[in-house]
């Protein structure tokens, strides 16, 4: 039951399509770190996030304006970072393509390779023994607007409990979540 689920899920190429077909111009990205169970071995230690201090996977969700979740990523191991988990997934080239722009918080600073055609919009980190200028500051707050529709995207699939049990490969925590996430879908549309 849990791979025909996952199979519904939607692919990222055909959300960007239909975002952009819909006269939408703008996604929110944000990454969702989901604790695991430890077991023991060397494989396991892949799974430690330092940022969080604890095992899990990450996943990288996109979504629209209105906190629905339009996609999510395979999932990975902890320890790798959310940008690096985009660039496996090519979303800026993607995006690039769709003519659509995303907005995400400061921990995909860097994500956008190219600054005379920028695609993911983040705020600015206040540099070393400086200040920032007022106009990066106004940034920042406008940014910081949108936290709670990125948060949201992610709460429903939070509340589902079996995710923090996992004692699974990446792969089928990776058909689980999607799962989790077409079922949440039909659950919001009825």
């Amino acid at each position: 039951m849990i791979g025909l689920l996952a199979v519904r899920a939607p692919r990222l190429e055909r959300v960007l399509a239909k975002i952009a077909r819909s006269g939408g111009s703008v996604v929110l990205i944000d990454g969702s770190l989901s604790p695991t169970q430890r077991r023991a071995g060397v494989a396991m230690r892949r799974r430690w996030s330092a940022k969080h201090k604890r095992h899990g996977l990450l996943v990288i969700g996109l979504s629209d304006l209105h906190g629905r979740l339009l996609w999510i990523s395979m999932a990975r191991p902890a320890h790798s970072s959310e940008i690096t988990a985009c660039r496996y997934d090519r979303l800026t080239g993607l995006l690039r393509e769709a003519g659509l722009a995303a907005i995400a918080d400061l921990g995909f600073v860097g994500l956008d390779d190219d600054p005379a055609d920028p695609t993911a919009i983040t705020g600015y980190k206040k540099p070393k023994d400086k200040k920032l200028t007022p106009g990066k500051k106004l940034v920042n707050r406008l940014i910081a607007a949108e936290p709670a529709v990125r948060e949201h995207a992610f709460a429903h699939p939070k509340n589902w409990r079996v995710l923090t049990k996992l004692r699974l490969d990446a792969r089928w925590a990776t058909r689980l979540a999607r799962a989790l996430m077409v079922l949440n879908q039909r659950e919001i549309a009825h």
